[in-house]
């Protein structure tokens, strides 16, 4: 085994297999991927080997089609046969809110590029003569997805990356690897030690103890799944054509063909077993292991399956199979950096592995060797976890997460699993209140209130909360709004290098005399890695925020970032300190009668913080808000929030204040056109191509991801906010933008305007069609609406309102 190696990746399943080829392909030879048995002799080898496009998220949908599209060649591009089967797939709707869901993916399914159609009840039993379609409204028909061999795909992937000089070592297990002074890694193994620039953590089911070796942990849950081969099946002995796969949330499981017999793989919603409790933790000696099998847990749904396809019951059942699964805690698999570590990375914690493993290991290699990926690897990032995740949370979110599999994620929708993890003081007040939370990074964050104690009906329309959240919107553009988002990420930079720290770091100028700046950190390339909100509180102190998921990430953006020489201090302070928003044209009013301080425009200008004295309380006040009105958030110690959310309301009751949440947020930030970290700003794109230009200060020398920028070339992209035509839902992202028939971009956001009374959204189109008098098109929910490009914010362009 060779001593050195670029990258080492420890762990040869189709997720590990699968970035070594694509590492391979893309001219990085020298990598080594270490596996501690036989290739595929964790979770792969017993896999079912499904291929489904259609899945409820945009970013994994191309993950799921790039795998798709490279598996039908990959037998030709390596001389090994894979066993690829294209018998297409469809999944049953049961309710009208399933058909809602199918129609938002074709429009996700003509964005990414690959073939769905919503077909009726008749089409279906053209394509599966065999199934029964009671209860059944519709199906989408997804033609070119199926399945293949598990082991097979794995071992041609294999071979092809051998042949572009990729290594592999097998029977030898990692069994430590040690940080060494020079930055690199030592990966000690059964056979000798490697001694690498990078590593990555491959290891399926055992990621968790892979992790462990550094220090880390990972939210991953192991859980058992079966699946169960029938006899031979008389009917598909008789027939030539392969019948398509049936995906059946009645039954919960999917249907298919297995050579002449029936396959039926259960995702039972009860009851459900992990592997290798109770920790959880496979023991290293474990190789192509599988469980016994328990049929009376499966027995409801595996009766409802036979319903669903009765022909597969006659022959009985001949084989069944108990594998393991790792399940991430909210179902993406984890693909980037391990907080706090340099050059550790992730490759794990995928329920789809051979789906999703071709695709991951396509966009994980970007990101490793070029800083950035081409699709936006958000949601995908391993920091979207942080010390809340700990083993009770992650088994209570992954058995969640296994037991929905066949649900339709709705928008909105919240999940009680192991909720609360992080709270405000004021939880509980605000509860009482009527308040309902959602879920970020942990916290507890308001969504919208509930004062007559309704429920939200969820659904890909406009619905019961529409009215309420109106209320809302209009409480803050009318007299005033305050919203607890103590979930901000909150940094002190600190010491006498901090300045120019911040300068090389952010594209931005960094403020002075109290100013706050709004700033983005940028890659090599000159995509975008972050927003933050800087704030100068002295010479050499800096306060910086950023969005409540990218606590980590930033936190990494910044700590990572500093020279050996720099005399910068950074302090995560997240949880020292709550947040107040106070917004509205009252706001100083209110503000004015808690405070000595003068809040005049002259005294407290818009854009600026300081140290004041709030209800007897020193409170951090910021004059900025993400809504676009006359406000200040207001940063206190964490204890004080309480107190001070109680002086606010008692000082504003008279002006008529009221709660607001995050969806009243999104429609106020929309009608200012505030672009969104994760939506609008994303690793995807460049400031320029974001329409962000007015951030960037180039006479800066040496800030990172500046010459890129200066020299973006051959942009095919070009961000757009628009009105839209619609009548009962929204723009969410992932929609399809069409210009004289043919789909030209992609939308990012939107929502509704309830002050100006407009349809608002955001999308990507190339350039040449960015502008006003282009006649674009949106699909939402299956019908095409009109696309306005507008110049200039629907609400309050002047920013008058944010100056008063």
């Amino acid at each position: 085994m060779d001593s050195q190696a670029q990258i080492v990746i420890v762990g040869g399943g189709i997720m590990g297999v699968g970035l070594l080829y694509h590492l391979a392909e893309a001219g990085c030879s020298d990598v080594l991927l270490i596996e501690k048995g036989e290739l595929t002799s964790g979770s792969t080898w017993h896999a079912a080997g499904q291929c489904p496009n259609l899945v409820g998220n945009y970013n994994l949908a191309k993950i799921h089609e790039t795998s798709i599209s490279l598996y039908r060649k990959l037998g030709q591009l390596t001389g090994q046969s894979v066993s690829w089967h294209g018998s297409g797939s469809i999944r049953f709707a049961l309710t009208q809110r399933d058909v809602d869901w199918f129609q938002y993916m074709k429009g996700i399914a003509a964005s990414v590029g690959f073939h769905m159609e919503i077909i009726g009840v008749d089409q279906i039993r053209k394509l599966h003569p065999f199934v029964s379609t009671d209860g059944v409204l519709a199906g989408a028909w997804t033609r070119d997805d199926g399945h293949a061999d598990p082991a097979s795909l794995c071992n041609a992937m294999a071979g092809g990356a051998r042949k572009m000089g990729a290594r592999i070592v097998r029977h030898n297990r990692v069994v430590a690897i040690n940080s060494l002074p020079s930055g690199e890694w030592e990966v000690v193994t059964e056979q000798g030690s490697v001694i690498a620039e990078t590593v990555v953590n491959a290891a399926g089911c055992y990621a968790r103890q892979v992790a462990g070796m550094v220090g880390a942990d990972l939210p991953i849950c192991n859980i058992q799944h079966h699946y169960l081969v029938s006899g031979q099946v008389p009917q598909l002995v008789e027939r030539e054509m392969e019948i398509p796969v049936i995906r059946d949330p009645y039954a919960s499981a999917y249907l298919r063909q297995e050579q002449n017999s029936g396959l039926i793989g259960i995702y039972e919603q009860a009851g459900l077993a992990e592997a290798w409790p109770p920790q959880g933790l496979p023991p290293w000696e474990s190789d192509s292991e599988l469980f016994t099998d328990d049929l009376e847990r499966l027995m409801p749904w595996l009766e409802r399956a036979m319903q669903r396809i009765p022909i597969f019951e006659p022959p009985g059942i001949k084989r069944i199979v108990n594998g393991a699964i790792a399940h991430s805690a909210d179902g993406p698999p984890l693909l980037g950096p391990v907080a706090g570590l340099e050059n550790f990375w992730l490759c794990c914690g995928s329920s789809f592995g051979i789906a999703q493993g071709a695709g991951c290991g396509k966009y994980l290699a970007q990101w490793m060797l070029y800083g950035d990926s081409e699709i936006n690897m958000t949601g995908f990032d391993p920091r979207r976890f942080g010390s809340f995740s700990d083993t009770a949370y992650m088994k209570a979110k992954g058995q969640q997460d296994y037991s929905r599999t066949y649900f339709t994620p709705l928008p909105g929708e919240e999940l009680a699993a192991a909720r609360p993890r992080r709270v405000s003081p004021l939880y509980e007040k605000l509860k009482a209140r009527g308040c309902v939370y959602t879920e970020t990074f942990g916290w507890e964050r308001p969504q919208w209130y509930s004062l007559d104690g309704r429920e939200e009906a969820h659904s890909f329309r406009r619905n019961n909360v529409f009215e309420v959240v109106r209320e809302e919107c209009l409480a803050v553009r009318e007299r005033a709004g305050v919203l607890d988002l103590s979930g901000f990420a909150k940094y002190e930079v600190s010491g006498p290098d901090a300045r120019a720290f911040l300068n090389r770091r952010c594209a931005n100028r960094m403020p002075a005399n109290g100013g706050v700046t709004l700033a983005h950190v940028l890659s090599e390339g000159g995509r975008i890695g972050g927003e933050m909100t800087i704030t100068h509180l002295a010479d050499d102190h800096f306060y910086v925020l950023s969005a409540a998921g990218a606590e980590l990430r930033d936190l990494d953006h910044l700590v990572q970032s500093r020279r050996g020489h720099e005399r910068v201090e950074i302090t995560n302070v997240t949880d020292q300190r709550g947040v107040l928003v106070l917004a509205g044209p009252r706001s100083r009013e209110i503000l004015a009668k808690l405070t000595g301080a003068t809040l005049d425009s002259g005294a407290f200008r818009w854009l600026s913080g300081r140290e004041i004295c709030v209800a007897g309380l020193a409170v951090r006040a910021l004059r900025v808000n993400y809504v676009g009105e006359l406000g200040w958030e207001l940063h206190p110690p964490m204890a004080d929030l309480t107190a001070l959310y109680d002086a606010v309301w008692e000082a504003g009751e008279e002006f008529g204040i009221a709660n607001f949440g995050l969806y009243a947020v999104n429609c106020l930030r929309i009608e200012k056109a505030y672009r969104g970290w994760g939506g609008e700003l994303t690793n995807e794109v460049t400031m320029i191509d974001a329409d962000m230009e007015r951030f960037i200060k180039f006479e800066k020398e040496d800030f990172v991801g500046r010459e890129a920028t200066l020299n973006q070339r051959d942009r095919s992209l070009q961000l757009i906010y628009f009105e839209v035509g619609a009548t009962d839902s929204e723009v969410r992202g992932g929609e399809p933008l069409y210009h004289a028939g043919r789909c030209v971009g992609v939308t990012t956001s939107g929502g509704y305007g309830h002050f100006v009374r407009r349809s608002l959204g955001f999308g990507y189109v190339p350039p040449h069609l960015a502008k006003p008098d282009t006649e674009l098109e949106v699909e939402l929910l299956g019908a095409r609406c009109r696309v306005t490009i507008l110049l200039e914010p629907a609400h309050d362009p002047a920013n008058s309102r944010l100056r008063a």
